[in-house]
C-alpha cells in the first residue's frame, strides 16, 4: 500500500452504501473477496490523503489516472459487504461542482482551467462508455445535509469519544430497506405540508440512489473529520436524527410549532459550524 501522510483530514462527512458480494458480477466479486480478508486494508482518512497528495504536483492531478481498487468492508448479520471507494469516479463528479462552490479566481488558483478541462474531457468520454455508473459513497463539506438524516434513526447512532491519538467517532448505521421506507415516509409527509423546498429536492435525489444498490445492503453515515469542528461535548450531545424525525412526525400531525422548535435546535446545533466554514 503507498505511504499516505499522517495528517488528519477533517471537514468531510459521508454517506456510504456497503453493499452485499453477491451484488456484485464476476470478476470483481472474486477481487472484494480477497480484498476483505486482508490485514492492511487502509483507514477512512487514506482516502483523502492520498487525493491531497495528488493536487501537490504542477500542475496539479485534479483526479485519479486509475480507478481505486479500494473499498471500506462491513459485516452484516453475517454477511460480508463492501463499499468501493470509486475514488476517480466520485472525482469528476466533484470536480463538475467546484464552480458553484469556490470563487473563479480561487478556483483558478487551486486547479488551472485547462486542467479543469482536460478532466471534463476525460469524464465525458468515459461516462459514453459507463452510462450507468453511480458511486457508492456521497460526500459533503463543512455539514451533514439534513435530508441525510431522515435515512437513520437516533437508535442507530454509535458514538465514541476518541482518546489519545485517537480521533473521536460519530455515525449511524442502518439497513438499506430501513432507509427506503423512511425516505418514503418522509416525502409523503413533506409534500402534503409543502409544495417544494430543498429538503424534498435532496430526499428525491438520495431516495433514487439508494434504489441502484442492492435491498440487503447497509446505509451508513458518517461524521467523519466534522468531529474536528465540533467540542466534545457538543459532538456527544448531537442527536440531529432524533430533531428531524420529531420536526417530520409534528408535520405529520399537523403541528407547525413543534417542527419549528425542532428546527431551530439544529440550525442553533450547527451555526458554529457554519461559522467556522465562513472563516475559511
Amino acid at each position: 500500500m503507498p505511504k499516505v501522510s499522517s495528517v488528519i483530514v477533517p471537514y468531510a462527512t459521508y454517506l456510504r452504501v456497503y453493499e452485499p458480494l453477491a451484488a456484485f458480477p464476476e470478476p470483481e466479486r472474486g477481487h472484494w473477496d480477497r480484498y476483505a480478508r486482508r490485514a492492511d486494508r487502509p483507514s477512512y482518512q487514506d482516502e483523502l490523503r492520498r487525493s491531497l497528495a495528488d493536487l501537490l504536483p504542477t500542475p496539479p492531478v485534479p483526479v485519479p489516472v486509475h480507478e481505486s481498487g479500494d473499498a471500506f468492508v462491513a459485516e452484516v448479520d453475517g454477511v460480508l459487504c463492501v463499499c468501493p471507494w470509486r475514488t476517480r469516479l466520485r472525482g469528476w463528479q466533484a470536480l463538475g461542482e467546484l464552480a458553484d462552490e469556490l470563487p473563479r479566481p480561487v478556483l483558478d488558483a487551486a486547479l488551472p482551467e485547462v486542467v479543469r478541462r482536460q478532466a471534463a474531457q476525460d469524464y465525458e468520454r468515459w461516462l459514453a462508455r459507463n452510462p450507468d455508473a453511480r458511486p457508492w459513497i456521497r460526500t459533503s463539506t463543512w455539514q451533514v445535509p439534513l435530508h441525510w438524516f431522515v435515512l437513520v434513526s437516533d437508535e442507530e447512532r454509535r458514538f465514541e469519544k476518541g482518546s489519545g491519538e485517537i480521533p473521536p467517532m460519530l455515525r449511524y448505521r442502518t439497513p438499506m430497506v430501513q432507509a427506503r421506507r423512511r425516505v418514503a415516509r418522509a416525502l409523503r409527509t413533506l409534500k402534503d405540508a409543502m409544495d417544494e423546498g430543498p429538503l424534498i429536492d435532496g430526499l428525491v435525489d438520495v431516495g433514487r440512489w439508494l434504489e441502484e444498490f442492492h435491498p440487503r445492503s447497509l446505509v451508513e453515515l458518517d461524521y467523519g473529520g466534522l468531529v474536528h469542528t465540533l467540542p466534545a461535548g457538543e459532538l456527544e450531545d448531537d442527536h440531529s436524527a432524533a430533531d428531524v424525525a420529531v420536526g417530520i412526525e409534528a408535520l405529520r400531525h399537523g403541528d407547525g410549532a413543534a417542527a419549528g422548535e425542532a428546527y431551530g435546535r439544529l440550525v442553533e446545533r450547527w451555526r458554529s459550524v457554519r461559522d467556522r466554514r465562513s472563516a475559511n
